[in-house]
């Protein structure tokens, strides 16, 4: 089974939503990335979402494209992302468990268009992806790039977002696997101070469409926002807060930027699922 589908079939289980982390590859460099997933699964994480860096993101604002933009002046490659994956689900600290912590790449289709969808496709799950998130590429597109992705368990994600009209919502939910990226609000990623209370509706709303997990990012930044969220959806996806912190990476101690990271990301996982409720066990 798809570690995608196996986290989500275990937390519908013990009734508990999933915690989604974004991290961009490679800022500052592929050693501290690995650092940062290792502490974001240690503090709570189910799931990270990793950017691949693109000189020209569609959806991203500032914080994200601004870590892209370091990334690539690092002379980062896809190759490289690869194997920093590759390196970090089999190490010692992750193999003995027996199952490999999920990893979704967010990938401007660009670049895998550039290497050839079924190239890179196989070249990721080898690598340790259980699924890819490709901004732009359009369902009315996908799908040849869906039946090789299904081919090998591999999950293709799609987004639908607040202006996406319902017959094509239907039709992205329906070519959609592993979960369904809901995003919160229009324009582009970034933090906010409130989210629009249209969501819950619009995810009322999905729930009739699909029996996939619903997944809520783009804005999720605050405690505040998880408390709003957590019982309307199946996991929320936080990106530029983490990114932010990330950046500090280059003017402060390392291990203290790694401990705030995981603070951030355990207090997130924590009023997601709150300790004090019980829960089934698996």
């Amino acid at each position: 089974m798809n570690p995608i589908d196996a986290l989500f079939q275990r937390l519908r289980h013990q009734g508990r939503k999933a915690f989604i982390p974004f991290l961009a590859a490679g800022d500052p460099n592929l050693e501290t990335t690995e650092l940062f997933l290792d502490e974001l699964f240690r503090r709570g994480a189910h799931l990270v979402e990793m950017g691949f860096p693109y000189s020209d993101p569609i959806a991203d604002g500032p914080v994200i494209q601004s870590s892209y933009t370091r990334a690539l002046q690092h002379g980062i490659r896809v190759d490289d992302i690869f194997a920093a994956v590759r390196r970090f689900v089999e190490s010692s600290d992750h193999a003995g468990a027996g199952v490999a912590p999920p990893l979704v790449g967010m990938v401007s289709y660009s670049i895998v268009h550039r290497r050839g969808p079924e190239v890179f496709l196989k070249q990721a799950r080898a690598a340790g992806f259980s699924g890819t998130i490709m901004p732009d590429l359009p369902v009315d597109e996908a799908e040849a790039v869906a039946r090789l992705a299904a081919a090998r368990d591999f999950k293709l994600i799609h987004l639908v977002t607040p202006t996406t009209p319902r017959d094509r919502a239907v039709r992205i939910a329906q070519l959609s696997t592993g979960f369904l990226y809901c995003v919160s609000t229009t324009g582009i990623t970034g933090e906010r101070d409130r989210l629009p209370l249209a969501l819950v509706e619009q995810l009322a709303w999905l729930r009739q469409q699909t029996t996939l997990p619903l997944c809520v990012g783009f804005g999720i930044s605050k405690p505040e926002h998880v408390t709003m969220l957590r019982d309307v959806a199946d996991g929320i996806i936080v990106g530029s807060a983490f990114v932010r912190r990330v950046e500090q990476a280059t003017t402060k101690p390392l291990a203290q930027v790694v401990r705030e990271v995981g603070d951030l990301a355990q207090s997130l996982s924590e009023t997601l699922n709150p300790p004090n409720v019980e829960s089934v066990s698996s």
